[in-house]
């Protein structure tokens, strides 16, 4: 296979040896060399694979891509200026370019990239198959996998967009992170739409970002590989996004924006928990795409304002797809994320939330959220994990303590603490407060009490780790998701 050859916009220069384009495979992780492969050296945070030069041509690779000067006899050495960006740009090659034959929409924010997505699939995929790139997993038809970041490596990002053309998929959805953003993972891909969701003060210390403003450099950055941006114009920060777009077409969601929300009602019954929605269309927008400019009666099946927004923002980017108003209406009734506020169970009696919230920000927001739907008694179930910083423990207790009507104090990720003295230091907080708690420290037994005991009219939220399938403790790692716990106690009760 001639990668150098048909990789797009990759300048070479041969330090050493003889160029021979012809190669069996191409490598950047020193455990999968194989014979006349092509291995690109990537430094890393912790490693520098430049370093193990003589363990890569020991085992066989036919050429070396570098950013530093390295002469050797003993192989063909092709220097770059940044060698993962030669990796971007020869994964690309490597599997023909595969991202250039299907429609692919990046959405980036530092809240709302996952649910968002997950909309938006929901969206598109009335009429087409839609790959799916994020947090949680890739998702390409009924076959789903995990990964290990957000946005993955550009080898693995760009052999995933050749299963998802393999798969016969018209539209890759993914979520775009200032990480992958920075280290080059989604150098050469133009995105046919990119959205941005928000930016607030995260992500930024010795691993992530230096400061803020570099955090909002990358965001940003993201939005000159698109050909059309959808920006969140309520943020602060959305003029400066605009402006750094090389987009030909800007759109704006939000109040006042091309896409706007008209009406927002909460709806809590016996088979739903969400939103009801009319979105507003700029006239000229309406026509252009063939819809409506008021368009009525959207409904959201994940409940919360903010996930009206991050709605929004999807049926902004459907609209631009040419997704129908019928289409539009429905697709979202039923949508889920797991463990983003997702909706358990829906009954006459009570209803039943699961979602990620970990600190006091986002359990004050959740909080809030759910106050719209005006449960009789709001029931948080809750915990915080072992080994992190004791102010987040200490500002749950305290929240739910004044939030909440009633409060389940249990276990969540204990780590190398003893559960008990979490729950001991979150009550420390809670008790002055004055509201009403109880603490169960196996969390099984925490969500099973919540629903063996609810009164009419509760609504539960269980919180804290949303999607993740796992409770760790002493280092170890033990099956353990919420929404399978849920689900076994509604079995046992409704036997």
């Amino acid at each position: 296979m001639k990668l150098i050859e048909n990789a797009e916009g990759l300048d070479i220069e041969i330090i050493s040896g003889e160029l021979q384009d012809e190669f069996s495979e191409l490598v950047f992780n020193t455990k999968n060399i194989v014979k006349d492969c092509l291995f690109v050296c990537i430094k890393g945070a912790k490693f520098d694979v430049h370093d193990a030069i003589d363990e890569i041509v020991k085992q066989g690779a036919k050429a070396v891509v570098v950013q530093k000067d390295i002469k050797r006899d003993d192989i063909c050495v092709i220097k770059v200026s940044d060698t993962r960006v030669a990796l971007a740009r020869l994964s690309a090659a490597y599997f023909s370019h595969p991202a250039k034959k299907m429609k692919i929409i990046g959405i980036t924010g530092t809240k709302g990239k996952t649910t968002s997505s997950y909309m938006l699939q929901k969206l598109l995929g009335q009429n087409a198959k839609v790959g799916l790139i994020g947090t949680n997993g890739i998702t390409i038809g009924d076959t789903h996998r995990s990964t290990l970041n957000t946005t993955p490596e550009s080898y693995e990002l760009h052999k995933t967009f050749k299963e998802c053309l393999d798969a016969n998929c018209e539209y890759v959805v993914m979520e775009v992170s200032s990480q992958a953003v920075m280290l080059k993972r989604i150098e050469g891909i133009c995105f046919d739409i990119g959205i941005f969701t928000n930016i607030s003060h995260d992500h930024i210390g010795p691993d992530e970002h230096k400061d803020f403003d570099e955090y909002l450099m990358y965001k940003s950055l993201f939005f000159k590989q698109c050909k059309n941006t959808i920006v969140n114009i309520e943020d602060e920060h959305a003029n400066y996004v605009l402006k750094t777009s090389d987009s030909k077409q800007k759109y704006t969601f939000g109040k006042g924006g091309d896409f706007d929300i008209k009406n927002i009602e909460y709806i809590s019954n016996k088979d739903f928990l969400g939103t009801r929605i009319d979105i507003k269309c700029r006239e000229e927008i309406a026509q252009k795409y063939s819809v409506n400019n008021e368009i009525s009666d959207i409904y959201v099946g994940i409940p919360g304002e903010f996930n009206v927004y991050n709605a929004l923002s999807a049926l902004s980017a459907a609209i631009i797809c040419g997704v129908k108003e019928a289409d539009l209406k429905n697709a979202l009734k039923d949508s889920r994320v797991n463990g983003r506020m997702e909706v358990a169970y829906t009954s006459h009696d009570f209803n039943v939330v699961i979602d990620y919230a970990h600190n006091a920000i986002s359990t004050e927001s959740l909080i809030h959220t759910l106050r719209n739907y005006k449960p009789k008694r709001l029931v948080i179930v809750f915990g915080s994990g072992g080994n992190r910083s004791k102010d987040r423990r200490y500002s749950m207790g305290e929240i739910c303590g004044k939030m909440a009507d009633f409060s389940i104090v249990t276990a969540d990720n204990s780590r190398f603490e003893k559960t008990e003295d979490i729950i001991a230091d979150i009550i420390e907080k809670l008790k002055p407060t004055g509201g009403e708690y109880i603490t169960i420290p196996d969390r099984k037994e925490a969500i099973f009490y919540s629903i063996e005991n609810a009164k009419k009219g509760d609504l539960i939220a269980i919180i804290g780790k949303g999607h993740e399938d796992y409770q760790e403790i002493n280092g170890v790692r033990h099956h353990f998701l919420d929404r399978e716990v849920v689900d076994e106690c509604l079995e046992k009760i409704n036997r």
